[in-house]
């Protein structure tokens, strides 16, 4: 196996859930090979960048293994190599949103009876200076 289709690519090296979804996403134009917007039916081989936006995220990856069928985890890992580059901005945005979470979401459940009058005697208690 020389080639295959970028749709098939997406799906078994588990960008895509289906392989309809790795068609949309083509389709939508979320995906890039060379630079350049493609096709479903766009042939990759061995040492073809692919740039892939999947919401947010971008990802900028180099096809190392093809595969038409879908596999283990394990063996999808090894058909792409992420860029220094991708991986380091993707690191980037996933702190600037965990330090962009409002204060308090963290801390999970809902107060108790107790804990809640905890907090209406201190907010009223802030009131009234």
């Amino acid at each position: 196996m020389e080639r295959v289709r970028v749709d098939k690519w997406l799906w078994a090296a588990r960008f895509a859930k289906t392989r309809g979804a790795a068609t949309e996403l083509v389709l939508a134009g979320h995906v890039k090979v060379g630079g350049e917007r493609v096709k479903p039916a766009r042939e990759v081989t061995p040492g073809d960048t692919i740039e892939i936006r999947l919401g947010m995220i971008r990802r900028t990856v180099v096809v190392t293994g093809l595969a038409d069928r879908r596999g283990p985890a394990k063996v999808a890992a090894t058909l792409y190599e992420e860029t220094p580059e991708s991986s380091a901005e993707r690191e980037r945005l996933t702190q600037e949103r965990r330090l962009a979470r409002p204060l308090g979401a963290d801390l999970g459940a809902r107060p108790t009876k107790l804990e809640r009058r905890r907090l209406n005697a201190l907010r009223k208690g802030q009131r009234r200076r």
